[in-house]
C-alpha cells in the first residue's frame, strides 16, 4: 500500500452485520476509519481495532473516502443526503456497498454529482462470515478514474473486486447475483429433502454434493445450517425477496423471461408470508420439507463451512 493511500481518511456510515465485518477489515489494516450507525452501539467494537466513532453523519464530511453499506435505497437517500447537502466540506468520493436498484443508484449518483463528489456503486457477494474470511467479492461501476482511486481499499476489504463499468451496470450484476443465491438455495432445499427422505441423512448428501463438480463455495458454507438446523440471519428471506423483485422488475423491463427465477421468488416470497422474516434464508429447506411431509431434527453433526479464517 502506498504512503497516500495509508494516509487516506476513511468514513464508514452503516455498520449492521456486513457493514461491521467490511470496516473492521479497513480497521485492521491500519486504516484511519471513523463510522457512524443510527444505533451507535452496533459501530462500537471497531474501536477496539483504532477506529473512532462519530454522533453524526456530517461529522464524516472531511473524510476522503466515505463508504456506506445500509438495507434499502430510502435508507441510502437518507443518508447521503445528511452527508451531502448543506455543507461546506465534502467529501471525495462515495462508495455504495448496498444492494439497491439500478434507478436509486443513478439518482444518488446525479446527487453526488451536483455536489462534485464522485460516486461508485460496489455491491457485494457474501455474507459477515466470508467477509470475515477474506473472501468476500465486490463488483464495482462508476468513472474509471473514482474505481481506481478506491481499488486499494477494496481489496483490503474482499477477495476479489471486478470492475463492470460506467454508471449502474454494477447494481445488475449483484442482483443477478442474487437471484441465482435464491433459486440455487430453494434447488438445494429440494434436493436434500428429496435425499433425506428417501432415507439418506442430510450430512452425508451434502458431504458428497460438496465434493462433486456440482459443490461450491456456497453449498458448502449452508451446509452447517442446512444439516444444524441453525437458522442464524446471514440474509434474511425479508431482504432476499427484495432483490428478486429488483431482479424481475429489471428482467420485465429488459424483455428476459425469468421462469425458474418467478418460480423462486413464488416460494420466498410464501417464506415471508408465513411469517419466517428474521431467520437465515436457509429457511427455505424447511418449507420444503413441509411441503413434503418430512419432520426435519438438527443431526447435530460438526461440518466444515469452508471458510478459512484470516
Amino acid at each position: 500500500m502506498t504512503k497516500r493511500m495509508t494516509d487516506t481518511r476513511i468514513g464508514w456510515i452503516g455498520t449492521g452485520r456486513m457493514g461491521l465485518a467490511m470496516a473492521g477489515r479497513l480497521a485492521k489494516a491500519g486504516m484511519d476509519l471513523t463510522a457512524w450507525n443510527r444505533t451507535a452501539a452496533k459501530a462500537e467494537p471497531l474501536k477496539k481495532h483504532g477506529a473512532e466513532v462519530c454522533e453524526t453523519i456530517a461529522d464524516l464530511r472531511d473524510r476522503d473516502v466515505v463508504f456506506t453499506m445500509v438495507s434499502t435505497s430510502a435508507d441510502l437517500e437518507e443518508v447521503l443526503r445528511a452527508l451531502l447537502d448543506g455543507a461546506d466540506r465534502l467529501p471525495g468520493v462515495v462508495v455504495d456497498c448496498s444492494t439497491v436498484s439500478p434507478e436509486s443508484s443513478e439518482t444518488m449518483r446525479d446527487l453526488c454529482e451536483r455536489h462534485h463528489v464522485g460516486f461508485l456503486a460496489a455491491p457485494v457477494s457474501g455474507n459477515a462470515k466470508v467477509v470475515e474470511s477474506g473472501g468476500l467479492s465486490l463488483v464495482a461501476s462508476g468513472p474509471r478514474e473514482t474505481y481506481d482511486q478506491v481499488a486499494p481499499l477494496l481489496k483490503l476489504i474482499g477477495r476479489s473486486v471486478t470492475y463492470v463499468g460506467e454508471g449502474e451496470t454494477a447494481r445488475l450484476v449483484k442482483i443477478a447475483h442474487n437471484l441465482m443465491l435464491g433459486v440455487v438455495t430453494q434447488c438445494l432445499a429440494e434436493i436434500t429433502v428429496l435425499a433425506e427422505k428417501g432415507g439418506v441423512p442430510r450430512h452425508a448428501f451434502l458431504d458428497f454434493l460438496n465434493n462433486s463438480v456440482m459443490g461450491s463455495v456456497f453449498t458448502r458454507y449452508k451446509t452447517p445450517a442446512f444439516v444444524n438446523l441453525d437458522y442464524t440471519p446471514t440474509f434474511t428471506p425479508v431482504l432476499l425477496l427484495k432483490d428478486f423483485d429488483l431482479g424481475l422488475a429489471a428482467a420485465h423491463r429488459l424483455g428476459v423471461p425469468m421462469p425458474v427465477t418467478e418460480s423462486a421468488a413464488d416460494l420466498v416470497r410464501t417464506c415471508v408470508g408465513s411469517g419466517r422474516v428474521d431467520e437465515d434464508f436457509a429457511v427455505l429447506l424447511d418449507l420444503q420439507a413441509e411441503a413434503s411431509g418430512l419432520k426435519l431434527e438438527p443431526e447435530n453433526v460438526t461440518v466444515d463451512d469452508g471458510l478459512v479464517r484470516s
